[in-house]
């Protein structure tokens, strides 16, 4: 039975299924996916030979390089593919249920951020340990489309 998974943007305009299995999961931290990604890095998965369907509309592409296009939703933003010769990768975190989507091997690591390694060290709270921002949150309304249609 093929797996499939489904996700996509921020606001929902843009959905993704893939059916079949996935290739390896990455992260980038070459400053081309910085700036895409306007983080530290990048966190990809290759489709490879899985069928990656877009239920509603396409992303808009970015032609960032000679090799490379980026997709994005037109309409909020969110970065959703790598598309090069050897393939499609989609953004991790664009997945619906992205947590057992593991990368195994950093790319582009002459452009990382000095800091990066040491995030673990930070310390760490959830967001409703942040007294001091308990009124903002409970006024907050998400306008996010939920993960599945």
């Amino acid at each position: 039975m093929p797996t499939t998974r489904t996700g996509g943007c921020q606001c929902g305009a843009v959905r993704f299924r893939v059916e079949g299995e996935l290739g390896h999961a990455s992260i980038c931290h070459c400053r081309m996916c910085q700036k895409a990604y306007g983080n530290v890095f990048a966190p990809l998965v290759s489709v490879r030979e899985a069928m990656l369907v877009w239920p509603k509309t396409e992303p808009k592409r970015f032609q960032s390089s000679n090799l490379v296009r980026r997709g994005f939703c037109p309409d909020c933003g969110t970065p959703l593919t790598y598309e090069a010769p050897d393939g499609v990768a989609l953004s991790i975190a664009a997945f619906d249920d992205p947590g057992d989507i593991a990368p195994v091997i950093q790319f582009g690591t002459e452009g990382k951020l000095p800091w990066v390694d040491n995030l673990h060290t930070l310390p760490e709270r959830t967001t409703l340990d942040d007294i001091d921002a308990a009124p903002f949150l409970d006024k907050l309304i998400s306008y996010q489309h939920p993960d599945r249609d």
